[in-house]
């Protein structure tokens, strides 16, 4: 047999998922960190490519916001939806009324999540 041998007999044996982990998940993320550590100071922050970077970071933020308050899992699926569209309408309410500061969002989001839970 001449194919790769993943078995726990193979030369990194019983740390061959770390290996896995490694190699697949943390080297490739960070060669993009890097690269973009040693593009930021020439790109221009107003370019279209800068431009379009910041709405493709923005909108997949907002997906995972969205799933989460739509598709919850775990201990959040058993406060209602509407409580839970309720706390995302007061954090936003709060954040334009406090001058854009997301940490006032964030905790008046969190008082109103904590307050629906603790009233079921």
């Amino acid at each position: 047999m001449t194919g790769l041998d993943l078995s726990f007999d193979a030369p990194l044996g019983e740390w061959w998922p770390f290996a896995f982990i490694l190699l697949a998940g943390w080297l490739p993320t960070d060669a993009w960190r890097y690269l973009g550590v040693l593009t930021a100071g020439r790109m221009d922050e107003h370019s279209p490519l800068a431009s379009l970077t910041r709405a493709i970071a923005t909108s997949m933020v907002a997906a995972v916001i969205a799933q989460l308050v739509l598709y919850p899992a775990g201990s959040l699926a058993a406060i209602p939806t509407a409580a839970r569209i309720g706390a995302v309408a007061a954090g936003f309410v709060a954040y334009l009324a406090c001058g854009r500061r997301v940490l006032a969002a964030i905790l008046v989001a969190e008082a109103v999540l904590l307050g629906a839970a603790f009233l079921l």
